[in-house]
């Protein structure tokens, strides 16, 4: 008997043990009242990661089909988010603090309606998100036809959507519920080759409106003494603000984004900060099918701000956003006041960083002169006291060397992410694709790029942008370089260039180094492949370079490569 009780009791705690080892698999359909899905999902989705949470789920399983989700039951927070706009905001789904999750969709389009994030992940590790889309009933900006242009104005026809209200003699447009979407540029796209049409400039409109009359209907006469536009072609009116990224992640690791459609979003498509070990895997950024429109989001499709590991996006399409296919940087804070030889105050200059930590006790940080971009020193951080979302008070282990003034510059410098972009397609878009900024590795390889602007930058700057970057370790191998630099000639002077803001180039020292570009497809109209300068190390071997008149070239440069202030160079091309 005693030994039939041992055994009753061993199977009962195998038994438990079983069911605590069992994958605890959520279902959103559980949560779901009748044609909750086409009115509004968002309580269900409050309730099922509450649960999710509750018992450690290790995945919540999203529905077939369209859901529908509205602002007005969605999470709220105050988030700072790097080259974002700061602000209250909603947030769908919020999985703050998760660890060892997956949200999988089975084809799921999440359709949101308002002034609402799709996913914010702070404080997280391990998760992954796949299988579902991302679009909005009503774009956080607004696209039109001209049907006529004269001098200095154009008639724009605008589709039902975009709800036209001309008040004070002003263009403001709304959603059907009266809630204003503000615009602060003006951006032209041809509408044949469905990209910014050629040698097309912003329009920055300083008050978010412009000058406008109603002709008909919805035909509306905007008015500006320097407007030009060609007939047919889309005009499309930028949103004013970065509010609403579709992925937000924050102080996290481990994140992967597998087979997710971002077809819209009020800000860029994935922003990391202060992050590491991050994959976007098959994630398309293109514009929503089947609705006519010429724009996919609001801005970078990608960004990653002082983040560390690895950063990993292939296989990827990154087309018609208005702006950058990606962004890698660090953060410049400028020297404001020294207290003394070891404490000095640190002020954000760019509006865009407000609120953004990076510095911690412990960290190691270089001291830049902003002027050269030349690093002063190396120190270590002892204390950290944030006064407010500008201003941060930083005590150091040891004095600082004399000679560190005003303005230079602090960064952190630790980790640095290794980089691969591989197998991606990139076209279409405002300004430039990559922006490479990372000290590690970075390998970009196997990528498709039609750019209207460079193809890849090297940037970093410390007085304008404040991102700190410096390249060390560049493969750019097998990609296909076709017709870029069409756009506005800002937006890049080079298939592959140099865009750092360097005001004192008195010195030899440089800040990019080690670049080597091999094996690649140029087929240009433009001849600028290579435009250089202060880079120490860049080789160029076994690429190919093909001649075309898609586009009409008026620039005055013939050369292929360019460069100044720079060493060891080798271009080995006949």
């Amino acid at each position: 008997m005693k030994k039939i009780t041992q055994l009753f009791l061993l199977s009962v705690v195998v038994f438990v043990t079983a069911c605590n080892n069992t994958p605890k698999i959520v279902y959103l359909t559980d949560y779901l009242a009748k044609d909750q899905m086409e009115i509004d999902a968002m309580p269900a989705i409050r309730e099922a990661l509450d649960y999710c949470r509750e018992v450690k789920a290790e995945k919540l399983v999203l529905p077939k089909g369209t859901l529908c989700i509205k602002a007005d039951k969605a999470y709220e927070k105050y988030q700072f988010i790097s080259n974002n706009d700061e602000s209250l905001k909603r947030i769908a789904f919020e999985l703050e603090g998760m660890q060892n999750f997956t949200v999988e969709g089975q084809d799921t389009k999440l359709l949101f309606t308002g002034f609402v994030s799709a996913f914010s992940l702070e404080n997280c590790k391990n998760v992954r998100i796949e299988g579902l889309s991302i679009d909005y009933t009503r774009t956080f900006h607004s696209e039109g036809i001209i049907e006529a242009a004269g001098n200095g104005y154009l008639d724009i026809r605008f589709p039902d959507e975009y709800r036209c209200n001309i008040t004070n003699g002003c263009l403001y447009f709304s959603d059907e519920n009266g809630i204003v979407y503000d615009f602060s540029n003006l951006l032209e796209f041809d509408t044949e080759k469905k990209e910014p049409a050629y040698l097309v400039c912003d329009y920055w409109l300083s008050k978010t409106t412009i000058p406008a009359e109603r002709i008909k209907d919805n035909l509306i006469r905007i008015k500006r003494h320097d407007l030009k536009g060609t007939v047919g072609n889309i005009m499309v009116f930028g949103a004013a603000r970065r509010i609403n990224p579709a992925f937000f992640i924050s102080n996290s690791e481990t994140i992967h984004i597998f087979n997710v459609n971002i077809w819209h979003c009020g800000g860029m498509g994935v922003i990391a900060q202060r992050s590491r070990d991050i994959e976007l895997n098959n994630v398309n950024v293109v514009p929503s099918p089947n609705t006519g429109r010429i724009i996919s989001i609001t801005a970078d499709a990608t960004h990653y701000v002082n983040c560390a590991g690895y950063i990993r996006m292939i296989g990827c399409t990154f087309c018609n956003q208005k702006d950058d296919a990606t962004n890698i940087h660090g953060l410049y804070m400028a020297v404001d006041e020294i207290l003394a030889p070891d404490k000095v105050v640190f002020k954000w200059r760019n509006s865009g960083q407000y609120g953004v930590d990076f510095l911690e006790p412990g960290m190691k940080v270089e001291l830049v002169d902003n002027k050269s971009v030349v690093t002063k020193c190396y120190a270590v951080v002892k204390e950290v006291e944030r006064l407010n979302k500008i201003t941060t008070v930083v005590t150091f282990e040891e004095n600082l060397p004399e000679g560190i003034e005003k303005n230079m510059l602090i960064a952190a410098d630790e980790e640095y992410p290794e980089v691969l972009i591989k197998g991606c397609h990139m076209a279409g878009n405002r300004a430039r694709g990559l922006l490479l900024g990372s000290r590690a590795r970075m390998i970009i390889e196997d990528n498709y790029f039609h750019i209207p602007g460079a193809a890849i930058l090297f940037e970093g700057d410390g007085n304008f942008w404040f991102e700190q970057a410096g390249v060390r370790d560049v493969i750019i191998k097998n990609n296909v370089f076709e017709n870029g630099n069409y756009g506005y000639p800002t937006w890049g002077n080079a298939c592959i260039a140099v865009g750092s803001r360097i005001p004192d180039q008195s010195g030899d020292e440089c800040y990019h180094r080690g670049i080597v570009v091999e094996n690649n497809v140029f087929r240009v109209f433009d001849p600028r492949i290579v435009n250089l300068y202060y880079v120490d190390g860049f080789t160029f071997r076994n690429n190919k370079i093909e001649m075309t008149n898609d586009y009409p070239y008026n620039g005055d440069v013939k050369d292929h490569f360019i460069y100044k202030n720079s060493k060891n160079i080798v271009i080995e091309h006949n």
